[in-house]
């Protein structure tokens, strides 16, 4: 539904006329994230450029009672960026400046839009290191990261993007405007507001602001790629490994994602033999002594009959080439109209887990293919079931969707995550039951009713009021 003309006008008076769109190209690009199961079909797409625009948009939208949608990189995967019922899009394309690099206290100030890559080369610029790193670094705007507390490859050694927001300005669902922790290490001040906001998607208020820290760049980086025979034999693997190595990044992929990406993206093989699953892992070598452990480390794994076969970066080069056998996977498996699951469980309970989910989907999708890879140096699982070529999109999610409830109460036994880095949105909205308790839920639509009493900021996601 178009807004009404005095809407329009408004908010015309607000940006200016040249940064409101309607036009339907407009529409169908703002309007959706990188899921592709509900059309977009917003109202309008607004494009602030302070935080006074910001500020009187929600306001206009608590008095005119307009849904707002906020859009950063619309990378997301959950339909958490989707406006699929007339809402008005809040573009946050415009606000993409780094303002300020505070070198005594290693933080950088900077706008929501601001993309991810653009703050790593910045870092790196000053040498040293935002760590929060995924395959939409390219594209992802800081403000999306923090609404999703995304994670990422890094996970193991950094954690994830709340580790790294220091301050926060935002403005409420009231259209208040909070300054919260300021940049600070240490303040035992009361409630951390600050922690409320990062990961809720934007149904509490919208990232006008962060301070983000930074680290010192790793130095030395090398990269393994190791065959495992098994998903034991790659836990076992991470076990050795851990033990004796600070890893940076503990990720697997299956053959099928190696065969995959191998064939659509021109990459060779790491070695000649197949296996069932790939390890990839990463350390910084200080010293030749370090590298020597990890050499150790493989040959005893082998003896073990963990690994099959493997290899190590002997340069940067190689090193980034072996990265893209696990990072160009989602570009690759994006070709075949994924349904994905984005699971997570306690390390210690992995491989039971993954072998209940695998007689799942053995049982449920025997004439599908799925793509297993994921972070799991942090217990993080992402299952991809490929869409048959020629059967229609429609009825493709409809399988999918009904073996749902099979894969969540498993999930559920295992005191795991629905969602371990993707968020909710949409997609993960009528399980989220399967991960919070009616007692949990109860608090965050009660916290989500403090800080936007009108509804407003990207009503219907997360969960219903």
């Amino acid at each position: 539904m178009p807004l009404a003309p005095d809407i329009l006008a408004r908010l015309i008076a607000i940006v200016g006329e040249s940064r409101l769109k309607t036009d339907a190209d407009s529409l169908a690009h703002w309007g959706c994230d990188w899921t592709r199961i509900y059309p977009a079909a917003p109202a309008a797409i607004v494009f602030p450029a302070t935080i006074d625009e910001v500020q009187a948009i929600v306001r206009l939208a608590n008095e005119a009672a307009l849904a707002l949608v906020p859009s950063g990189g619309r990378t997301g995967l959950s339909a958490a960026a989707v406006a699929p019922a007339g809402e008005l899009v809040v573009s946050f394309d415009q606000m993409n400046r780094i303002i300020e690099f505070i070198a005594q206290d290693r933080l950088v100030r900077l706008q929501p839009g601001v993309v991810t890559a653009q703050l790593q080369e910045f870092a790196a610029e000053h040498g040293l290191y935002y760590p929060v790193d995924f395959a939409s670094a390219g594209s992802s705007q800081l403000g999306g990261n923090i609404g999703t507390n995304a994670g990422g490859i890094k996970v193991i050694k950094y954690g994830l993007t709340r580790n790294w927001v220091l301050g926060l300005k935002v403005v409420t669902g009231k259209g208040d405007v909070l300054d919260l922790n300021k940049g600070m290490m240490k303040n035992a001040t009361g409630f951390d507001l600050r922690q409320l906001f990062i990961g809720a998607e934007g149904t509490l208020g919208f990232v006008v602001e962060a301070l983000i820290k930074l680290e010192r760049a790793p130095r030395d980086l090398r990269v393994m790629v190791l065959g495992a025979p098994n998903f034991e034999a790659v836990m076992q693997v991470l076990s050795a490994f851990q033990s004796r190595l600070d890893l940076t990044a503990f990720e697997f992929f299956s053959e099928l994602a190696l065969q995959m990406v191998t064939q659509r993206q021109g990459l060779p093989r790491p070695f000649p033999a197949a296996t069932p699953f790939y390890v990839l892992l990463e350390f910084e070598a200080a010293s030749e002594n370090v590298v020597n452990e990890a050499m150790s480390l493989f040959e005893g794994c082998v003896d073990q009959g963990w690994v099959v076969d493997g290899v190590m970066s002997q340069s940067q080069a190689q090193a980034k080439a072996l990265w893209r056998l696990r990072e160009d996977i989602s570009e690759t498996i994006s070709h075949h109209t994924p349904y994905k699951n984005d699971l997570s469980v306690l390390i210690q309970r992995v491989p039971a887990f993954i072998a209940e989910i695998d007689q799942i989907v053995a049982r449920q999708y025997p004439d599908f293919r799925v793509v297993w890879f994921g972070h799991i140096g942090d217990g993080n699982l992402h299952l991809n079931i490929l869409k048959p070529e020629g059967m229609p999109k429609e009825e493709f999610f409809a399988r999918c969707t009904t073996v749902n409830t099979q894969i969540f109460e498993t999930v559920a036994r295992y005191d795991g995550s629905v969602s371990a880095e993707h968020g909710v949105g949409l997609t993960k909205k009528p399980y989220l039951g399967y991960s919070r308790s009616p007692e949990e839920l109860a608090y965050m639509k009660a916290v989500k009713r403090v800080f936007d009493p009108n509804n407003v900021m990207n009503p219907g996601k997360v969960f219903d009021l």
